[in-house]
Formats: structure tokens, C-alpha cells, sequence
């Protein structure tokens, strides 16, 4: 899942065919970061392989702010939002690695791919949003199409797509405290704070669990870490370069790249639900991402402009 972010500053000219190039090397990064965490959870410990994706990942953070004037953008009055963004997202990465162990790579990024739609039903208590009819009915449907991969039974869910489903949550949230945090800070300075400070937490859990990782190893986690970072930063810069519903929709590209992957490696092959019910989950993201950008672009109407007598507009 790639972080939206937010910036309170004007953006520049839009540049539409390098924004989705840099939508879809992101994924393809993403997806070779969701592949090697995957590897290396298999022989070292979860909280091993977390914090060196967040160590390596620095670089390409480091880069970022390098690329974005310095310390200069550094400077932030908002300790404790990005606290908690790094809190939730970290915990949403180690429960996405985990679930990534549990089932078939493609599978947990379907299934991840639900977290708009609980960012859609949290932001209403938690950010105070209104949600109209519209964006109810495309969480409702998105939904189903959750239920329809993950087939809760007699049994009820397994313990990979619970997980996953946690993940979808957790990373809800994180999207939230990027909004908020959005309205004051450059996503450059959102990412490396949250890059330090997952080091710095994920660090906490190695005493407990600690496999020293060979020469091959170390290098996949390498990997892993500059893929991720990388990732981070071509999916900041697409929304830098064009409109959100524009680079949007070739977020889901990771899919494909998930599917095809899995089938390389471990040789998993969608079943027909999972494919069925992504479906219906992408779609009905889609359709709230176009109605988000439709909310967006429409200005408020001016004071004089407003009829005597007439109520707040609503909007879906």
C-alpha cells in the first residue's frame, strides 16, 4: 500500500505521463519489498526483518529530504502526530510482513487493498468528516467484495486474512494521521520522520528475537529497505506530478505485479474469489478516489453567492 500524501503548498504544472512512470516503478518496488520481506520472514524473526527495512530505508529518506532543500524541511511543531502515524504504520508494515508469511503474497495485497474503505467509515468519528450516500454505498460494496475473498465460514476468517484485514486497519489509520498531519507538513518531512522513528521502535524488539543474518541475507534486506524507501518516494513524487485521480488508479498495478511474482517464486495462482472479490474491492476504491477528487476540486461557494435561507450544501 503506497502513502498518499498531502501537502498545504501549490503544486507545480502537472506532468501526467511521468506521474503514472513513477506510480508504477513505486509499486513495482513495493511489490519486490512485499516479496523479500516474505523471503526473509521464513528464516529470520518478524521484528528482525522490520527493522532492517526501516534501517535501509533511510537512505532513500535521506535522499528525499536532500532533494527537498535540506534541513531546512526538516522543522516540525507536530511531535506527537508523527509519533503516532509512525506507531500505526509501523504496526500496519509488521502485521502486512506477517500476513505476507501466512498466505500467498497476492492474496494479503488483495486483501490490503480494503483500507481505503475503513479510512472512508473511521474518518467520520475520527476526522469529523460527512460521508454522503454515494461513498457509503462504495464502502458497502467494497466490503463484500472483502467478504467475498476472504469467505468467512463456520469457521470464520483464518488467521492470514485476519491479519491482513488488521493490517487494512492499521494502515486506515495511518492514512489519517497523514491527513491531518498534511495540512501543516511537506510529505517529505511525513516520510522521514516516519522512516527514523520506526527505525528507532522496531530497534526496541531485536533483543528478543535475534537471528545474525549471513552475508546474502543482509543484502536482501538491503534490498528491502531501498525498494521500500524507494517506493515511498516515487509514490510521493507521482502525486507531486499529477492529480490524484490521475496516478491514482496504477497504485493497483501492484497487484498484477503481486500475482505474477507469486507465481514465479512460490507458485501461487489466485483463486477465482480472491480475483472476484479484488475486483469488486478496486472498483469500488476507485470510485471513491474519483469522488474524493471531485469534493476537491469543487470550491466552496462564495458568501454572497448563497441563497437566504438555504442549508449546508452535502456532499458524498
Amino acid at each position: 500500500m503506497e502513502q498518499l500524501p498531502t501537502s498545504p503548498t501549490a503544486k507545480p504544472p502537472e506532468n501526467v505521463r511521468l506521474g503514472i512512470l513513477s506510480m508504477l516503478l513505486a509499486m513495482a518496488l513495493m511489490t519486490v519489498m512485499n516479496a523479500l520481506a516474505k523471503i526473509l520472514a521464513e528464516t529470520y524473526p518478524l521484528g528482525e526483518v522490520t527493522f532492517f527495512r526501516n534501517l535501509f530505508a533511510l537512505l532513500p529518506a535521506v535522499a528525499m529530504v536532500a532533494a527537498a532543500g535540506g534541513r531546512s524541511c526538516l522543522h516540525t511543531d507536530h511531535w506527537q502526530g508523527h509519533l503516532w502515524r509512525a506507531i500505526v504504520g509501523l504496526a500496519s508494515m509488521v502485521l502486512l510482513f506477517w500476513a505476507y508469511h501466512l498466505m500467498p503474497l497476492a492474496n494479503a495485497v488483495a486483501i490490503s487493498y480494503s483500507a481505503p474503505l475503513f479510512l472512508t467509515a473511521l474518518s467520520v468519528p475520527l476526522l469529523g468528516e460527512r460521508v454522503g450516500a454515494f461513498r457509503w454505498g462504495a464502502v458497502v460494496v467494497g466490503f463484500a467484495g472483502v467478504l467475498i475473498m476472504v469467505q468467512p465460514g463456520a469457521g470464520m476468517l483464518d488467521r492470514g486474512a485476519l491479519v491482513a484485514l488488521t493490517a487494512a486497519v492499521c494502515y486506515a489509520l495511518a492514512m489519517i494521521a497523514m491527513r491531518q498531519l498534511g495540512r501543516t507538513e511537506r510529505p517529505v518531512t511525513t516520510v522521514f520522520y516516519f522512516t527514523v522513528i520506526s527505525t528507532l521502535i522496531s530497534a526496541l524488539a531485536l533483543p528478543l528475537d535475534w537471528t545474525t543474518p549471513d552475508g546474502h541475507a543482509l543484502a536482501l534486506m538491503a534490498a528491502m529497505g531501498i525498494a521500500g524507501g524507494g517506493a515511498q518516494y516515487f509514490s510521493t513524487r507521482a502525486y507531486s506530478l499529477a492529480r490524484a485521480v490521475v496516478v491514482g488508479p496504477f497504485s493497483y498495478a501492484s497487484l498484477i505485479y503481486a500475482t505474477i511474482l507469486g507465481w514465479l517464486v512460490w507458485g501461487d495462482v489466485p483463486a477465482p474469489h480472491v480475483i472476484v472479490g479484488a475486483t469488486v474491492v478496486i472498483g469500488s476504491g476507485l470510485l471513491i478516489l474519483y469522488r474524493e477528487t471531485r469534493r476537491g476540486a469543487v470550491p466552496p461557494p462564495a458568501p454572497h453567492a448563497a441563497r437566504p435561507g438555504a442549508g449546508p450544501v452535502r456532499t458524498a
